[in-house]
């Protein structure tokens, strides 16, 4: 069996280094090392009591708590497949995840019974088993997961080879993308694909033992999940876990546990910047706050850096985590850059024929190595589709200077061709942002007779201002080439996000 890549050993192994060492901080309730190698192990035999077994998909939908833990942890630990689900969507969304990964067991939170008893579980095939975390009394054959896994407080799983993973390539997760287009698809996550994330995130955090890590991005998607809470494990250091994001228990806890650390996505840091400066708090503890989830304005890291907000910044996928990494000072010596690759792997531009860029070509980012996904749940066409020849291929575009720092261009399916020329919309919604009228914007391609696409800009303003459709098109004016300019404007009061706030395109109309 593998132990040197398999989180639950890590933490096993804390237990017996530092088992007095605080592991979590969950809504001011301690939880040791040694404690939670006890919550692993009693997770893991009664997994086994109800015959979870290795390869087996164990879902999981619940909002952030050490019960979500205690479980990626057990699965880890026996080789079931753990597939952490958005407790934010609706009873469609969760019958296409039950049917694409069809697991034997799935425990959810009592806050979204409504979405849950919206389906007939008992009608999926093959029969899956059900398990609620939390007080509310049960109906049917239900587990009540605190209660029964109580009953092996102190026992410890039997495992054999072939009873627990022994391959580091052994799938341990399957965690669907954030589906901004198309349907969600099934990223199949190795054993040895966490340690070397867990590796990178080592290096761009500069983690230490005595570091505590703030983690309030979902622990469903790999923000919350594989880069913050998993490296944290591997380095047995502490975080403090937070259901859900609150600007005020955010700072409240940076003061209350000296935080060192955390990571937040751009609508997180615009929400900490609205708290007024005499409502922070003492921050002076905070050695890193990271950036990520989509690309950062450099007024937003301007605005963070005034606030003592050590910013550095990351862009990475579902399918690979962190792939790019930016230092405090890379944005102010090189304006708009998104940083340079991770050590563990291996990140190229390529072109539209394959080859790799020269520096200021802009082409498809591609990676290779051991961060990547294994494949596509129950998906070979869109596996084939994305990798190939050994490369995973990102979607997102983008241009490498001499120095070998990366300048994100936009997503391959975003950009549409208009009159013959290739526009990436995300260079036109940079000019748009610079205006202070613009609180956010979105540009998609339309169809047009005449130039085949044109721009559709979707426009959000700042409160309290006003500007027309003519207005937004003239502040492209001397900044992009004509055909760059949008055609149509339509305002909005907010845009449809994915759980990580990414904008998705295809629904605005």
């Amino acid at each position: 069996m593998i132990k040197s890549m398999n989180i639950a050993w890590w933490v096993q192994r804390w237990s017996e280094l530092t088992p007095d060492k605080t592991a979590i901080i969950f809504e001011d309730q301690t939880i040791s090392y040694k404690a939670l190698c006890t919550r692993a192990d009693r997770t893991s035999c009664w997994l086994q009591s109800i015959g979870i077994e290795k390869g087996d998909r164990v879902a999981v939908m619940l909002n952030n708590c050490p019960e979500f833990i205690d479980l990626f942890l057990a699965c880890s630990r026996l080789g079931a497949i753990f597939v952490p689900i958005n407790f934010r969507i609706t009873s469609v969304e969760l019958d296409y995840f039950i049917k694409n990964c069809r697991p034997r067991l799935f425990v959810h939170g009592e806050d979204v019974a409504g979405v849950v008893n919206a389906l007939v579980l008992e009608s999926y095939l093959p029969p899956m088993m059900v398990s609620v975390v939390g007080t509310t009394r049960l109906k049917g054959r239900v587990f009540d997961f605190v209660e029964e896994s109580k009953i092996f407080d102190g026992k410890r799983p039997f495992l054999t080879r072939s009873l627990g993973p022994a391959n580091p390539e052994e799938p341990q997760v399957i965690m669907y993308t954030s589906g901004t287009t198309g349907k969600p698809k099934g990223a199949v996550l190795t054993h040895r694909k966490t340690f070397f994330n867990c590796l990178n995130a080592d290096i761009f955090f500069k983690l230490h033992s005595s570091d505590i890590m703030l983690i309030f991005l979902p622990l469903f998607h790999s923000g919350g999940l594989f880069i913050q809470a998993a490296p944290i494990f591997y380095k047995g250091a502490t975080i403090v876990l937070h259901r859900k994001f609150d600007s005020l228990k955010v700072y409240r806890d940076i003061e209350t546990y000296q935080v060192t650390k955390f990571l937040g996505v751009p609508t997180v840091y615009k929400e900490l910047l609205k708290v007024e400066p005499e409502m922070r708090g003492d921050t002076s503890s905070l050695r890193v706050c990271a950036g990520g989830g989509e690309k950062l304005t450099d007024d937003l890291i301007k605005k963070c850096a005034q606030a003592g907000l050590a910013f550095r910044q990351i862009l990475g996928q579902t399918e690979t985590s962190i792939l790019l990494w930016a230092s405090e000072d890379d944005p102010l010596k090189k304006p708009g850059t998104v940083g340079r690759p991770v050590f563990h792997a291996e990140v190229s531009i390529i072109d539209d024929r394959g080859r790799v860029a020269k520096p200021g070509e802009v082409g498809e980012i591609v990676v290779r190595g051991s961060i990547m996904m294994k494949e596509y749940w129950q998906d070979p066409v869109k596996t084939e589709e994305t990798i190939k020849n050994g490369y995973l291929h990102t979607g997102d575009l983008a241009r490498m200077d001499e120095d070998g720092f990366f300048y994100l261009v936009g997503r391959a399916g975003d950009m549409y061709i208009s009159g013959g020329e290739n526009v990436y919309p995300a260079e036109v919604e940079k000019i748009l942002k610079l205006h202070s009228d613009i609180e956010d914007v979105a540009v998609k391609g339309m169809p047009d007779e005449t130039w085949g696409e044109t721009g559709h800009a979707f426009v959000i303003l700042s409160p309290g201002a006003s500007l027309s459709q003519e207005d937004v098109i003239a502040l492209c004016h001397g900044k992009l080439a004509k055909y760059k300019w949008p055609k149509k404007v339509t305002f909005k009061s907010e845009f449809p996000r994915t759980s990580l706030g990414k904008i998705r395109k295809g629904a605005l109309s």
